[in-house]
């Protein structure tokens, strides 16, 4: 019994306790270049996506990576409270253009967040392995004890079921670019995945009915935002809203 708290560790979560709150960027600027909000994955923390802050600053972004408490809400009051504080935060010196990259929940955050609000000033988005159809290791594991008190109320809404958040939202209606893997760090989860997939999400449930683009790399869900390759495509869709590359598991 003792192992079961790995077991159930929903493995959307690897890394650190919340990080810090929104972090301001290197230097200020006359010129209101456009912003980039950084939302991490369940129970991740902003150090996980230091990587991609450093690389979206040093290429001129204004950047919001943003805390939030992934595990001890439901996705609706994560999303009504996360994403409205980081705009406000990007547009304290004026509008600026907004564009968002996303680890799989902050995915899930921002589709619900424009369901049911617009942003003037919305740019581009890019997710990294978004659980954007739902996964099937939530479907198996979440009736497991201890589950929920690993993942919390958010990470018990992203199976496959109708009833589940990803299934409720519609398609998408703004320009996203979406990266997902096909490396597995867990091969217990992806024996209960069908297909290809990173070890949480199959490549098919990371797809999202009018992305703009998808990009399959040859890495896994809990590291996939640290990778060169693809902080590179992250850039690259930002600036031309489609990515370098076409071919899966290109390097």
């Amino acid at each position: 019994m003792k192992l079961l708290p790995t077991f159930v560790s929903f493995l959307f979560a690897v890394s650190s306790p919340v990080g810090a709150a929104l972090t301001a960027p290197a230097h200020a600027s006359a010129v209101l270049q456009p912003c980039v909000i950084l939302l991490h994955g369940l129970a991740r923390s902003t150090s996980s996506m230091k990587k991609l802050d450093k690389a979206l600053s040093e290429s001129g972004y204004f950047v919001r990576n943003t805390a939030y408490p992934s595990t001890q809400k439901p996705v609706s009051e994560l999303a009504s409270e996360v994403i409205p504080a980081a705009v406000e935060s990007c547009n304290e010196e004026g509008d600026r253009p907004i564009h968002f990259v996303t680890h799989s929940l902050g995915g899930i955050l921002i589709r619900y967040y424009l369901e049911t609000n617009v942003l003037d000033n919305l740019g581009r988005v890019v997710m990294l392995s978004p659980p954007n159809q739902g996964s099937e290791v939530v479907d198996k594991l979440s009736g497991v004890p201890g589950f929920m008190a690993i993942n919390g109320p958010a990470g018990a809404q992203l199976g496959t079921d109708q009833d589940d958040v990803p299934s409720q939202l519609g398609p998408a209606t703004f320009d996203v670019g979406i990266i997902t893997g096909n490396r597995s760090m867990n091969f217990l989860y992806s024996a209960m995945i069908p297909g290809p997939d990173d070890g949480k999400v199959s490549i098919e449930r990371a797809k999202l009915e009018g992305m703009s683009d998808f990009l399959v790399v040859p890495h896994s869900h809990p590291f996939i935002m640290k990778r060169k390759l693809v902080i590179r495509q992250v850039l690259y869709f930002l600036e031309h809203g489609r990515f370098e590359i076409d071919e899966p598991g290109a390097n």
